[in-house]
C-alpha cells in the first residue's frame, strides 16, 4: 500500500506540474493573438469562404463552457493524447522484436504493460466518443446527408455512422489484443525460459507491424481527422504516429529512471547506457516529427487545393496562429536545441522538465487538431481540458501500476536479457563486445 501511495503521489506531482504549465501556457495564448488585427480578420474571412469545403462544420456561434459539444471536444483531446502513449508503447514493443534488440530487453515489460491498456481500458474510454458522435456533439458528418455534401459522398464508405461505430472499437480491441498476446508470451517465458516464446513474438510482430500501421492510421482518421471530413492528407497518420512515439519515448525515459532507483525493480538491469539510448531516440523522433509535420504543411501549401488548405487557413485565425507557432518552437526547436548536448540526455535536472514540457506540447498538438472545429475564432481554454487530461492520465497510470506489479518487472528469462545487462560495458581496446 505504501508503494502504491508513493506512486500515486509521484504521478499526481507530475500531473500537477504539467497541468500548471498547461493552464499558464495556454491561457496566455489568446492574449498573444490580440494584435492580429486586420490580418486575423482577413484570414477569418478566407476561412469562412472555405465553408463549402467543410471549414465551418459547427458554425461560428459561441459555444457554452457547459455544453455537450465543449465537453465532447475536451474529452476527445484528452483521449487522443492518452491513446498516443498506448500506441507508441505498442510500436516500441513491436520494434524490439522486429529488430531482435538486446539493449531494450530489460525495459520491455514497461512498454508491454502500457500497450496492454488498449484493451479493455482504452476501449471503454472510447465509448463516450461514440455516444457524443451519435448525439451530434462531435463529428458533424453524422448528421449530414452525403447527397448534400460531395466531400462526404466520396468518403461515405468510411465516414458513415455504422462504419465509425464498428471500426473504432474493433481496431482498438485488435491492437489491444496484439499487445496482450505478446505480453502473455513474455510472461510465459518468465516461467520456463523457452526460446520459442521469443520466436513466436517475433513472428507476430512481423505481421503485427502492418496491422499497427493500418489500424493506427484508420483510428486517427476516424476519431480526429474526420472532425473536418473534407480534409485530405496522406501524411496525417504518420504525423500522429511520430508525435505518439515521441511522447512515449520521454515517458518511458522518466518512468524507467524512476523504476531503476535503489530499492526499485529495475535497479540491477537498467543502466546509464539504456538511459542514453532512450534520450537519443527521443532526440531522433523530435527531428522526425518536425520533418513529417513540415512536409504535410509544405505539400498542402504547394498544391494550394481548397480541400486541403482550409485546414491550415482555419488554424491561422486569431490566437490559433500563436498555437501553431508554439508547436513549431516548443515541439521541435526547444527539445532539439536542449538535447544537442550528449551529456544533457543523462541529466535528470534537465530531462524531468523536458518530459513535462513534451507532455504539454503533445497535448497542445492534440488541441490544435481538435479545438479549431469548435472555436474557429481562437483558442478557448476551459476547466474541462485539464480535468479530462489529468483525470484520464491519472486513471490510466493507476491501472498501469496495478497491472505492472502483478508480474515480474522485467523479462526474467529473455534470451537477450544478459545482453541488456552488459550493454553499458565498454570493451577494452582490441576486445570484442560482449554478446
Amino acid at each position: 500500500m505504501n508503494a502504491i501511495s508513493r506512486q500515486t503521489k509521484s504521478w499526481m506531482a507530475v500531473a500537477g506540474v504539467v497541468a500548471a504549465g498547461a493552464v499558464v501556457g495556454l491561457s496566455i495564448l489568446p492574449a498573444l493573438g490580440a494584435d492580429a488585427g486586420h490580418t486575423a480578420h482577413a484570414a477569418q474571412e478566407v476561412a469562412r469562404g472555405a465553408a463549402s469545403h467543410g471549414a465551418a462544420d459547427h458554425g461560428h456561434a459561441a459555444v457554452s463552457v457547459f455544453s455537450l459539444k465543449q465537453i465532447a471536444h475536451s474529452y476527445l483531446t484528452a483521449y487522443m493524447f492518452c491513446l498516443s502513449l498506448c500506441v507508441g508503447s505498442l510500436f516500441l514493443t513491436l520494434a524490439h522484436h522486429l529488430f531482435d534488440a538486446g539493449w531494450s530487453a530489460s525495459i520491455r515489460r514497461v512498454t508491454e504493460t502500457v500497450a496492454s491498456l488498449l484493451f479493455p481500458w482504452m476501449l471503454i474510454l472510447a465509448l463516450p466518443i461514440i455516444v457524443f458522435a451519435w448525439t451530434g456533439n462531435l463529428h458533424a458528418w453524422f448528421k449530414i446527408n452525403p447527397a448534400d455534401d460531395h466531400a462526404l459522398d466520396v468518403k461515405k464508405v468510411l465516414f458513415n455512422p455504422m462504419a465509425f461505430t464498428v471500426l473504432v472499437p474493433v481496431l482498438i480491441t485488435l491492437l489491444g489484443l496484439l499487445a496482450r498476446q505478446i505480453r502473455a508470451w513474455s510472461i510465459a517465458q518468465d516461467k520456463d525460459g523457452a526460446a520459442h516464446w521469443t520466436s513466436k513474438s517475433r513472428k507476430l510482430a512481423a505481421g503485427g507491424i502492418f496491422f499497427f500501421a493500418f489500424g493506427v492510421t484508420l483510428l486517427c482518421f476516424l476519431l480526429m481527422k474526420s472532425l473536418q471530413h473534407q480534409f485530405f492528407s496522406t501524411m496525417y497518420g504518420v504525423y500522429y504516429f511520430a508525435g505518439s512515439v515521441w511522447t512515449t519515448l520521454i515517458t518511458l525515459y522518466l518512468l524507467t529512471m524512476w523504476l531503476s532507483q535503489p530499492g526499485r525493480p529495475l535497479e540491477k538491469v537498467y543502466f546509464k547506457r539504456q538511459q542514453q539510448d532512450l534520450g537519443v531516440l527521443f532526440f531522433a523522433f523530435t527531428v522526425f516529427y518536425a520533418y513529417i509535420h513540415f512536409s504535410q504543411y509544405f505539400l498542402i501549401w504547394n498544391a494550394a487545393l481548397p480541400e486541403e488548405t482550409f485546414w491550415y487557413v482555419r488554424r491561422e485565425v486569431g490566437s490559433w496562429k500563436w498555437v501553431g507557432m508554439t508547436i513549431l518552437f516548443g515541439h521541435f526547436f526547444v527539445p532539439f536545441l536542449i538535447l544537442l548536448n550528449q551529456d544533457i540526455k543523462r541529466n535528470m535536472a534537465v530531462m524531468i522538465p523536458v518530459g513535462a514540457w513534451a507532455w504539454l506540447m503533445q497535448y497542445v498538438d492534440m488541441t490544435y487538431n481538435v479545438m479549431p472545429v469548435l472555436h474557429p475564432e481562437g483558442l478557448k481554454l476551459t476547466l474541462w481540458d485539464p480535468i479530462f487530461w489529468i483525470g484520464m492520465s491519472v486513471v490510466l497510470a493507476r491501472l498501469f501500476w496495478s497491472d505492472y506489479r502483478k508480474n515480474p518487472a522485467y523479462p526474467l528469462k529473455d534470451p537477450r536479457l544478459q545482453e541488456a545487462i552488459v550493454h553499458h560495458e565498454v570493451p577494452a581496446p582490441g576486445a570484442s563486445a560482449a554478446h
